[in-house]
């Protein structure tokens, strides 16, 4: 990630609060180690993102059809039970919380 951003004063991600844990106070724009982080999504909700896929006659991602609420690579991504929260089949057994992508040292956050 770290190459990926190189020349880069900010970036993008699809991150939104409803998801709970630490990204229930999550800001729109963060800015760590000289670095704008845009989450755009942040205040959307549930309804509003299905809305939107709707107006736009987007598909789901083939994933989340298939009973994925939360998708990331594949070790460390299953299924979300019934009754589990949405990012309860990320990391399962594991004490992460973000994938390396959000949770990365290099840009000196532990979110």
């Amino acid at each position: 990630m770290e190459k990926a951003l190189a020349g880069f004063d900010a970036w993008i991600t699809g991150r939104k609060r409803f998801h709970g844990g630490a990204r229930s106070a999550l800001p729109v724009i963060e800015h760590v180690n000289g670095r704008f982080k845009i989450n755009p999504l942040a205040a959307w909700t549930r309804d509003r993102i299905a809305a939107a896929f709707r107006e736009r006659g987007l598909p789901l991602h083939p994933l989340a059809e298939d009973g994925f609420t939360s998708i990331g690579c594949r070790p460390c991504t299953r299924r979300t039970a019934p009754g589990e929260g949405l990012r309860d089949g990320r990391w399962a057994g594991m004490e992460k919380t973000e994938c390396g992508i959000h949770d990365a040292p290099w840009l000196g956050q532990d979110i």
